[in-house]
């Protein structure tokens, strides 16, 4: 599997989420919400599920660890699941029957190629700055067998991309109605007719989308700014040359940010 990389907005705080879903407040792993405009795979995100009969808000690691993982580290490879094998697949097939959940998004962040050695930043979030992205996902737990701790992670759940993303990538992540919401939380729910139904693409014209500053790609930035516009490349004119920089991961070590990643593979 290829290297991937990829960045969401979370700025809303959890009573917000809590409100909107109908949901209570239950911290899962320990993890403080700070707003990020720069979500990087393997931070904590905000994901909403059910346990039992309560539909609860809580925070995971970004990258789903398979119970059987050696290794925590796993979950960066899982940082996505494809709609059309999710069900049959090895790393996600059990979660996909009992452990659905919605990662609410501001927004997120997609690259699209300008030159062989270059990627241009886009934005896509909602016309609606105060509504949220539903994005489809799964979660797990996983014991670390160092500490006996239990670590909980998410991840997307992605599908091909509508024609307004196909400009920039052919994936999107699935977005799920409002009225998909109780069926795909419910553990319950085992019609996979139906769960296979809700993993379409979202219709065009649901996303606003605007390419944003490169500042975006090192991981170590944050803040409302990163969201804001900037003039959109011409393609034609992005000459291979053109400095590429290096952007540092969340440990500090730098990657051509040319080979900068996609959230939705």
């Amino acid at each position: 599997m290829r290297d991937m990389c990829g960045r969401m907005t979370q700025q809303t705080s959890p009573e917000e989420v809590a409100r909107i879903f109908d949901a209570e407040i239950r911290d899962a792993d320990g993890a403080p919400f700070a707003p990020s405009w720069n979500v990087a795979p393997t931070d904590p995100v905000t994901v909403v599920l059910r346990r039992d009969a309560d539909r609860v808000v809580e925070r995971h690691r970004w990258g789903l660890v398979p119970s059987w993982a050696r290794s925590v580290k796993e979950g960066a490879r899982h940082i996505n699941a494809r709609a059309e094998t999710v069900a049959e697949s090895a790393t996600f097939r059990a979660s996909f029957r009992k452990r659905r959940c919605i990662i609410p998004a501001d927004g997120f962040y997609e690259w699209r190629r300008t030159t062989d050695t270059r990627k241009e930043p886009w934005f896509l979030g909602p016309h609606d700055h105060a509504a949220l992205l539903a994005m489809a996902g799964l979660w797990a737990v996983w014991k670390d067998p160092a500490t006996g701790l239990w670590v909980p992670s998410a991840t997307v759940i992605t599908t091909s991309a509508n024609d307004d993303v196909a400009r920039l990538h052919d994936r999107m992540p699935v977005l799920l109605p409002r009225a998909a919401w109780a069926a795909w939380l419910d553990p319950d729910e085992q019609d996979q007719g139906l769960l296979r139904s809700f993993l379409q693409p979202a219709p065009d014209g649901v996303l606003e989308m605007h390419p944003v500053s490169r500042r975006v790609n090192d991981v170590r930035q944050d803040g409302p700014d990163l969201m804001d516009p900037v003039p959109e490349e011409d393609v034609a004119e992005a000459g291979p040359d053109a400095d590429t920089g290096a952007a540092p991961d969340r440990a500090g070590r730098r990657r051509a940010s040319a080979d900068q990643g996609t959230l939705f593979d």
